[in-house]
């Protein structure tokens, strides 16, 4: 888990950002010492919850096992996954995420809906790594 990345759980969950007081541009991952806007003198970050839902702007499966840091077993085969760019409208900006397991590209469509859930990126026997996962709307797994 990065902390300040994403807040609360079930339906309260939601991925943080920041916005410049200045132009109102929207960062994730969270931006908190200075605007990233080129164009932008700078004023001050506030945390802000981002949009819940968005539109697929795009997507793609990972089928190669990721380098360090990137935590996997290597005595277990490696278990392909599915990313998503998402637009998010309201911020003008587009998150990457996984999409939530079980669902592949052949799920998915430019501009279909989808939500962000809280995931596990990892575990073991005494720590759950928790990052987010994006769920196309009306699915429960």
């Amino acid at each position: 888990m990065v902390t300040g990345w994403f807040a609360g759980e079930g339906d309260d969950f939601t991925l943080l950002g920041t916005r410049c007081s200045a132009c109102a541009s929207v960062f994730f991952p969270r931006e908190d010492s200075h605007c990233r806007n080129p164009g932008c003198a700078g004023g001050d970050l506030a945390e802000i919850p981002l949009s819940r839902r968005g539109r697929v702007w795009s997507y793609t499966d990972s089928r190669y096992r990721p380098p360090s840091p990137y935590v996997t077993a290597p005595e277990l085969p490696w278990e392909p996954y599915t990313l998503i760019a998402v637009e998010l409208v309201a911020e003008r900006i587009v998150v990457l995420g996984q999409a939530v397991p079980g669902v592949t590209v052949a799920d998915l469509s430019v501009s279909a809906e989808v939500e962000v859930v809280p995931g596990v990126l990892h575990e073991d026997d005494e720590t759950v790594w928790t990052t987010w996962h994006w769920r196309p709307t009306g699915v429960t797994a």
